[in-house]
């Protein structure tokens, strides 16, 4: 772990933006419903207040429904090829660290044929944002079954239920060695916000899993979480330094005990009250991040908002370390330097 974290090197804007500056002058595209424009709300909200100098936010998409999301946001961007905007975003922030690079991708682009991608961005742990727009299906190419379609989920290309076990997202993020991991729904605005803002302040990659429904082929994704009735039951939303209550008037809480998560109702046992745990998003160990990010209904409420953030070292800051200590140990200056390094010899 780094024992001293270099802060961003972005520079912040000299004057005060607001949301109008970062709207698009395009003709949106997507279906209307869709939860990707709740998405571009969230983010054309929490641009301006992430203080930064427009012109040093730049979008990267690959392909697929939310892989337009650089068209409809007014900063710099990059609509790149399947799978890939991981990889590209990953060069420029290298090449210019000045920069808050961002990705929007679907769970196809990002986790199916640009899976290798994926990972390897998350376990170097290079200072880019990743919006996940997960609604469980290829949406853009009409249906077919995605890594994160639950199974016996019923698709164009599944008739009769697919066989196939779907990833986790957090899962996926912490085993490949994450240290930001958040989840967000599309249909709370002001939550979406402000983990998105915090994904921008975080040093290393931050992956934000959005739950986003597609009104055409995943109408019904995530209903339990969206239904009035049973969300308060079905949804903790996750504060660093809180305790992890949730339910109506928070009636219901947390725990660890037989080595997993429990959920307890609150004041039916003072002694297990006593166990309800306080989050703590900064643990660099990922145990309990992980069973967070695993929680699912109907036996455990699913983990929203940041569920980890730890403090590791990034790519850049080791590439400049790295860069530096060779500087300080070598005589090889520049190119010549280095052809007349070693045994020469002259041709005559």
């Amino acid at each position: 772990m780094s024992e001293k974290i270099i802060p961003k090197r972005v520079p912040n804007s000299e004057v005060d933006l607001t949301k109008e500056d970062f709207k698009s002058d395009q003709i949106i595209k997507w279906c209307p419903g869709c939860g990707n424009t709740a998405v571009l709300k969230a983010v054309e909200d929490a641009f301006p207040e992430i203080g930064y100098k427009k012109e040093n936010f730049l979008f990267v998409s690959g392909i697929g429904c939310s892989s337009r999301f650089p068209y409809y946001i007014n900063t710099y961007g990059i609509h790149g090829i399947h799978g890939r905007a991981a990889a590209i975003a990953s060069g420029v922030k290298i090449a210019n660290p000045s920069l808050s690079v961002w990705v929007a991708t679907g769970d196809g682009d990002a986790m199916a044929i640009g899976g290798n991608h994926f990972i390897h961005t998350i376990r170097r742990n290079i200072d880019i944002n990743i919006l996940l727009f997960n609604n469980q299906v290829y949406a853009l190419t009409k249906g077919q079954y995605s890594p994160t379609t639950p199974k016996s989920g019923v698709t164009r290309t599944s008739p009769h239920g697919t066989i196939e076990h779907p990833f986790n997202p957090a899962g996926l993020v912490m085993g490949a060695m994450g240290t930001f991991f958040a989840r967000v729904i599309d249909n709370d605005v002001k939550m979406m916000k402000e983990v998105i803002k915090e994904s921008a302040y975080h040093d290393g990659t931050a992956v934000v899993e959005i739950l986003q429904r597609c009104v055409i082929y995943s109408d019904d994704a995530f209903d339990i979480l969206r239904d009035k009735n049973y969300k308060e039951d079905y949804r903790v939303y996750l504060k660093h330094g809180e305790p992890m209550l949730f339910g109506k008037d928070n009636s219901k809480g947390i725990i660890f005990e037989d080595n997993k998560l429990k959920q307890i109702n609150v004041g039916e046992d003072k002694e297990a009250d006593k166990k309800i745990l306080i989050h703590d998003q900064y643990n660099p160990d990922p145990g309990i991040h992980r069973m967070l990010g695993y929680m699912h209904p109907p036996e455990m409420p699913r983990a929203f908002g940041v569920i980890r953030a730890a403090r590791f070292d990034t790519y850049e800051h080791l590439i400049d370390k790295q860069i530096n200590n060779v500087r300080e140990s070598t005589n090889v200056r520049n190119m010549d330097d280095l052809l007349n390094s070693g045994d020469t010899f002259e041709i005559s």
